[in-house]
């Protein structure tokens, strides 16, 4: 199966074929020609740059595996658009030395210093834009990776209060019995104290029987 990364690459194959070509022929074309190829060009340059930034968002769901081959990929194809984008200004700056057939043409070469200007800003801009993007992703891993860390510490903070209430537990239960087996104790007691004064009232009553048969008797 074709990840998304690879469609992208397979897109940008054909583009970049198709500004080689079409440079190629803006070197040797005729002004009416040139115009077209012109336009053509940029318009697939400004594709090209919208499929770079594509992949880099994409290589960020590759699988960690793959992700710095497909980093070191789209390394590569920014510095072969780069080189293709020079190679366009020099193909657009080539006619600046002979003689111009018209004006238009004299005016196309006027105007092609400032639109190399902006093509190479365009493409600074570019890089400037994927150094913050690997910036915010570098900014995102650290994040994810303190996130991690504070729900393992949460975790395990989870599982110390989980023993504590074990052990508060078997304590509550450890003094239950306890307190069943001192309250038996007491109970027993009592019972032994009862027995032991019905006893004494049994034995003192006899004694009183006893002393009162024998003044009688007397």
């Amino acid at each position: 199966m074709v990840s998304l990364f690879e469609n992208y690459e397979q897109q940008y194959s054909v583009l970049t074929a198709d500004i080689t070509s079409q440079v190629g022929l803006l070197t040797a074309s005729a002004t009416k020609d040139r115009r077209q190829l012109i336009s053509k060009i940029e318009k697939h340059v400004e594709e090209a740059q919208e499929l770079l930034e594509q992949m880099e968002l994409e290589v960020r769901e590759v699988e960690p595996t793959k992700r710095q081959r497909c980093r070191t990929k789209l390394d590569c194809y920014r510095a072969e658009l780069k080189r293709l984008t020079l190679d366009y200004i020099k193909a657009r700056s080539v006619r600046q030395g002979v003689l111009y057939d018209s004006a238009e043409e004299l005016n196309d070469v006027r105007i092609s210093s400032d639109q190399k200007q902006r093509l190479l800003e365009n493409s600074e801009s570019l890089e400037r834009s994927n150094k913050k993007l690997e910036q915010g992703y570098k900014v995102i891993i650290e994040t994810q990776e303190i996130g991690n860390q504070v729900l393992k510490n949460l975790g395990e903070q989870r599982e110390t209060i989980q023993r504590s209430r074990n052990r508060l537990r078997e304590h509550d239960e450890d003094l239950g019995r306890s307190g069943k087996l001192m309250n038996a104790m007491i109970m027993r007691s009592l019972q032994q104290k009862v027995i032991l004064i019905a006893v004494l009232v049994c034995f003192f009553l006899m004694l009183c029987i006893g002393l009162y048969l024998g003044f009688k008797r007397n």
